[in-house]
This record gives structure tokens, C-alpha cells and sequence, in this order.
């Protein structure tokens, strides 16, 4: 009996990749609600001088500031999910939308290859049999260079399991 057919859907490698932020719901709350209280104040300052044309300004840029405010934690909705059973690799996107998108590769032919770019972050490929998948876009290098360690640790263990035979001690 083949050990990777032994249980086709058990779990041996799991990350979930997701971008850092510092600020949660409360701390983004928090952050507009000090922008929307300061941009008060500098605008009813100005409009007790007179200079009414500072105000649409100021108005435009709390605007601005908030939607910008509002794309960082849309942008953090996406994620990656790398999931490793003994019969399948499995990638499951998900942008920002929430659309989510599946890719599945062979564990046996799956390599994990970091390449290296002269002056920018290197970039995570997962390839096997002819498809070449990137992953991780949204880490740094010292994570990428973790995430790829881990990755290829699972898959080795995977491939090069450990068999207990007590016949075989002594």
C-alpha cells in the first residue's frame, strides 16, 4: 500500500498569506476620526478669517485622505491559503472583491523556487508539470525567504516519510 494514498485529504502543510496591518477596525475608526475632527477645526478657522477658499481644499483633501483610507482596508480583504494534503497542493486566492480563485498542482513534480531579483523583493514561484504559479506577492523578503523554507521542509517530509517497522530494530 502506497503511504500517499493511505488518506488523500489528510492535512500536512497549511499557511495562510495575508497583508500586515497596523491598524484594526477600531485603530482605522480612530484615524478617521481624528483626520474628520482636525480637517474641523483648520476649516472653521479659516472660515472665521475669511479665507473661504481654504475650505473647499480642505474639504477635498479629507476627501482624498478617506478614500485612500478606505482602499488601504478594502486592499487588506485579499489573501492567499497554501494548503498541502497527501494527494493535491492546493492555492486559494481571494482579491480584494472577494472573488476567490482555486489552483490545484501535483505535490509530486510541485518546487518551490525563490527568484532572486537584483534590488527588489524575490519573487515565490510554485511550478510543477509546466505551471508556474506566483504566490506571497504582498510579503517581504525575510517572510518569502521563511514561507519558501517551510514549504520546502513540508514537501520533503511529505516525500521522504518515516516508517516505524518494529521488526526492523533491534
Amino acid at each position: 500500500m502506497d503511504v500517499h494514498t493511505a488518506n488523500p485529504d489528510r492535512l500536512i502543510f497549511e499557511a495562510t498569506v495575508q497583508p500586515h496591518r497596523s491598524l484594526d477596525r477600531k485603530g482605522v475608526l480612530m484615524a478617521a476620526a481624528v483626520m474628520v475632527a482636525g480637517s474641523l477645526v483648520v476649516t472653521s478657522m479659516m472660515a472665521m478669517i475669511g479665507a473661504w477658499v481654504v475650505i473647499g481644499f480642505n474639504g477635498a483633501d479629507i476627501a482624498l485622505a478617506l478614500f485612500l483610507l478606505w482602499l488601504n482596508v478594502r486592499a487588506a480583504r485579499a489573501r492567499e491559503l497554501l494548503v498541502l494534503t497527501e494527494s493535491k497542493f492546493i492555492i486559494t486566492s481571494t482579491d480584494m472583491n472577494g472573488r476567490t480563485r482555486n489552483i490545484s498542482l501535483p505535490p509530486y513534480w510541485l518546487n518551490v523556487v525563490l527568484e532572486e531579483r537584483a534590488g527588489t523583493v524575490p519573487k515565490l514561484l510554485l511550478s510543477a508539470r509546466g505551471i508556474s504559479q506566483e504566490v506571497a506577492r504582498q510579503l517581504g523578503e525575510e517572510q518569502k525567504r521563511d514561507l519558501a523554507a517551510a514549504l520546502t521542509r513540508a514537501l520533503h517530509k511529505w516525500r521522504n516519510p518515516v516508517f516505524h517497522n518494529p521488526q526492523l530494530q533491534d
